[in-house]
């Protein structure tokens, strides 16, 4: 059966397709609703499991158990009871967008934290994607990455809402296939800026694991042996300046896995400064003294999310093949925060 035949039969079943996933060369063998189950955020396994046996999720075309074990680049369709569901439309609206580049192919723009990139459960409106298609204008067709909902037009990768930093959309199908290709093949340059608790020893390294949702807590992610599943991931990091308590770092990420420097530092025990998820939103470093947990408390507000920020971007032009290359300061809550950090290690060297 072809792909084609494939979603034709769906369709005619009363199903639309909704995503499909090509599993990692490295991922080792797994049962079929597991791996879907830390796959597919909001969705439960009971539900996986149920589509399974409605034969609406199908590997390589086939109707498989939901006991089969995944096999390394094995291609899983999903599909869904088709539904008159408003929210599967992005409405356009008229939302600012700091945009640094722009031509007939792609698109960079600066996503300040606090904006969700594209809409989902809890949040329909108010996205990145809701500015962009207000932003083109309703004779643009931003394409949609294989794989991806049809609530992601242009996207080719994300970065969390309350992490700030850049991002490349895509504007037409050959640019998203290329684009796509770059981010698959580990090539993009991506440097994220990081506040964490603590100084990370060696002062340069790298970290790697597999990253998987986390099973007693599924809005986390979490690192995994090889044997226990997830997918492979790696990030280079290197101090840039040492706070005493805290430190700012530079991470340059060669995989792109959901919540990846967040994990990845937690597992070091340096979580990311104010990083409510994962465990950061609390003192981890530091005395005792009342004046020294005021002195946070305070330096939280004024930064009240994970201290993370998207600083550059680079890539090959999908059209001219010209190496691009851009770059975002730091936002102002996280100048601010280091620079009350910074003022802080001054105090205290003058009282010693």
């Amino acid at each position: 059966m072809t792909e084609e035949q494939c979603v034709e039969e769906m369709k005619q079943r009363g199903f639309v397709e909704y995503q499909n996933v090509i599993v990692d060369p490295r991922q080792t063998p797994m049962r079929l609703d597991k791996f879907l189950f830390d796959k597919l955020e909001k969705v439960s396994r009971n539900r996986i499991q149920n589509a399974v046996a409605d034969g609406s999720i199908l590997v390589n075309f086939k109707n498989k158990k939901a006991s089969y074990k995944i096999q390394p680049s094995d291609y899983i369709k999903i599909f869904l009871p088709e539904s008159n569901n408003d929210h599967e439309i992005v409405s356009p609206e008229d939302i600012p967008l700091d945009i640094r580049y722009e031509d007939d192919a792609i698109l960079v723009v600066h996503k300040p934290a606090g904006m969700v990139v594209h809409p989902g459960i809890g949040n329909w409106s108010g996205t990145l994607v809701n500015g962009l298609t207000h932003y083109l204008g309703k004779n643009s067709d931003l394409p949609i990455m294989d794989g991806n909902p049809p609530d992601r037009p242009g996207l080719v990768h994300r970065i969390d809402k309350n992490t700030s930093g850049l991002l490349v959309i895509a504007k037409n199908p050959e640019a998203m296939t290329h684009l796509s290709k770059q981010f698959f093949d580990h090539t993009i340059e991506r440097k994220y800026l990081a506040l964490v608790w603590g100084q990370p020893e060696p002062a340069e390294g790298t970290i790697e694991g597999f990253i998987g949702r986390d099973i007693y807590n599924r809005k986390r992610m979490k690192l995994y042996e090889e044997n226990e599943g997830g997918k492979h991931s790696i990030t280079h990091y290197k101090v840039i300046e040492p706070l005493y308590y805290v430190s700012l770092i530079e991470c340059v990420l060669e995989t792109g896995r959901t919540h990846q420097i967040r994990v990845h530092m937690l597992s070091q025990g340096h979580p990311l400064f104010n990083d409510e998820k994962y465990e950061g939103d609390r003192i981890r470093k530091g005395t005792v003294f009342s004046k020294y947990k005021q002195f946070v408390h305070n330096t939280f507000k004024i930064l009240p999310r994970q201290a993370l920020h998207a600083a550059s971007l680079g890539f090959i032009h999908p059209v001219t093949n010209e190496k691009m290359y851009f770059e975002a300061p730091l936002p102002l809550d996280m100048t601010e925060a280091i620079e009350k950090w910074r003022h802080y290690v001054h105090s205290r060297k003058e009282l010693l």
